[in-house]
């Protein structure tokens, strides 16, 4: 099983403990901000375009709601 850490790069060098640093981890909540947001304006679009499909996709949505349980 090879090693996952580079051969220069010391066993405790790595980031922090939990997680990515705080760089990359604010530039992933950026990225995935911009990536709901782009997700958000193409399902609009589309449900302008297709109203029909739209309608279908409210109403099957409505049903799970009204038969799901908790």
């Amino acid at each position: 099983m090879p090693d996952r850490q580079p051969p220069d790069e010391a066993p405790g060098t790595g980031p922090a403990p939990g997680g990515l640093d705080p760089e990359s981890e604010a530039a992933r909540r950026r990225r995935r901000a911009q990536f709901l947001r782009e997700l958000h304006e193409a399902k609009a679009l589309r449900d302008r375009v297709q109203p029909r499909r739209a309608r279908a996709t409210r109403m099957r949505q409505a049903m799970r709601m009204r038969t799901f349980r908790w």
